[in-house]
Parts: C-alpha cells; structure tokens; sequence
C-alpha cells in the first residue's frame, strides 16, 4: 500500500493527527489540487511540490528553496522508486503533476457527444 508523507514520517501533521493542533496541519495534507499525484490523498505523494509544507518541524518555504532539501529525503526517494516504473511516471514538478493529473481525468471522462447543427426551419 502507498503511503502519504505523513504516515511514512510519522508526523502527526494531518488533519487530526497527533501534533495537529499543537504545532499546525502541514498543507501538504490538505492541497486539493494534487490530490491523487502519485497515488496520494491530497499532496501526500508529492509534499515537495507545496510551497510551505512542514518537514522536521520547520517551515520548509517555497519549492524552489526547499527542492534542494527534498532530493536528499528518504520519502521522497521512496516515492520516486516506486513510480518511475509506473504508466504515469513520476515527476517532481507541479506543473508535471498537475498535467498528469489532467490526463488520467481526461481518460476517464466519458465522451462528449458532437455538437448538432441548428437546422433553419
């Protein structure tokens, strides 16, 4: 079974976790854009791309400044493992992320029915 940042690190941060109300709900676990990324509820699979998500008990700040940090975590190693084989791959950018989330939604949508021409009576 995957597992979310969270649950791997143990943290507490999720809503409802342990150290939720004492040291705030990480955001990583509450994006609704990325939900599904990688297989994870929220941004669980993919906390490196949240601009503000708490790792170690520190803000970690925008992706560009915590990205260097991220590489070197075991969850997000473990993450990479484990989807680079997978049909959607794994990427380690939003936009990656949120174009693959726009594709799988768009196999799974059903098909629309053409327009039909307005006929002059």
């Amino acid at each position: 079974m995957k597992q979310n940042c969270w649950e791997f690190k143990k943290c507490g941060r999720e809503p409802g976790g342990k150290k939720a109300a004492e040291l705030g709900v990480c955001p990583a676990s509450t994006e609704k854009k990325l939900n599904g990324v990688h297989g994870g509820k929220g941004a669980g699979r993919a906390c490196w791309a949240v601009a503000g998500s708490l790792c170690g008990g520190k803000i970690q700040g925008t992706y560009a400044q915590k990205l260097t940090n991220c590489w070197r975590c075991e969850f997000m190693n473990t993450v990479k493992k484990e989807e680079e084989a997978g049909p959607e791959g794994f990427s380690h950018t939003r936009l990656g992320m949120e174009r693959t989330l726009e594709k799988q939604k768009a196999a799974i949508a059903p098909p629309r029915e053409p327009a039909r021409a307005l006929v002059n009576r």
